[in-house]
């Protein structure tokens, strides 16, 4: 996608209602979870005015703040000081991208064979250009973002690709996507939020070992303003018939009845 790429929250966004969004996104995908929405903050003061915000009383992964989010309903803030390092805190623009967490040391003979290996990852990750001081998760239809910077969906990879037809079915454009390996919240959250693009993972073992993140379970991070598309294009799917869940045909039985319904005129 050609957008030009943003390191930091727009001072204003259009108003989306979230409430609908929400509706739209379960009548068409059936989530198992809620959507969320995240957003960073230049001062601590701003993150604690947040409504009913709630803070970690120990040391968490982020995924662990995204997981309470989205399966229990919290608005939760924190700042670097909550996190378990800065593999948590660096994409998201909570711990500077400097030469320590560069060095890949943390990694090197765990996840990568040596520190070349592990700083050559480090590099790769898309991180935050900006510094922030907290940060804060919630529910989208909470409002409490009032608008996020971009929103957290979890989906199956069927109902993920539906989300991805529902979103190109107008204005196409092909979308590309990082694999970073482990601490794949880079090629998520830390890519949407670097480049202001709809960014998909596919969780890495932090994520599913600390954030609960399913085995079944992919994750698109996407800014606001996609949303309303993506709701009009699932609908427009399903009155083609194209609908979730998926009913298999039949790996052995001729398609051209099938797809004739979804394609009438044409001839296969």
């Amino acid at each position: 996608m050609s957008e030009p790429a943003r390191t930091s929250a727009p001072a204003s966004a259009t108003a989306f209602d979230y409430e609908a969004i929400v509706e739209g996104l379960n009548r068409h995908l059936r989530l198992r979870t809620l959507p969320i929405g995240m957003k960073r903050f230049k001062t601590r003061a701003e993150m604690e005015a947040i409504p009913k915000i709630r803070r970690p009383k120990n040391k968490h992964a982020l995924d662990q703040i995204v997981g309470q989010s989205r399966q229990l309903g919290w608005t939760l803030g924190v700042t670097f000081e909550d996190l378990s390092g800065a593999q948590c805190g660096t994409p998201v623009g909570l711990h500077p991208r400097n030469e320590e967490w560069l060095s890949g040391k943390l990694m090197a003979g765990v996840w990568y064979a040596d520190q070349k290996e592990a700083a050559a990852h480090q590099a790769a990750m898309d991180c935050s250009a900006e510094s922030f001081e907290a940060l804060v998760v919630s529910p989208l239809t909470s409002g409490r973002l009032d608008p996020p910077e971009i929103c957290l969906i979890f989906a199956t990879p069927g109902q993920m690709i539906l989300f991805i037809n529902g979103l190109q079915y107008r204005e196409y454009k092909k979308l590309d996507f990082t694999v970073v390996g482990e601490s794949a919240c880079a090629d998520s959250w830390g890519r949407a939020l670097k480049t202001g693009l709809p960014s998909l993972s596919i969780p890495c073992y932090a994520e599913r070992r600390f954030g609960g993140v399913a085995d079944d379970e992919l994750l698109m991070a996407i800014p606001p303003r996609y949303l309303p598309k993506v709701v009009e294009g699932l609908a427009a799917l399903s009155k083609n018939g194209l609908r979730y869940p998926i009913a298999p045909w039949g790996i052995q039985a001729d398609p051209t009845p099938s797809l004739a319904v979804s394609y009438p005129g044409r001839k296969f």
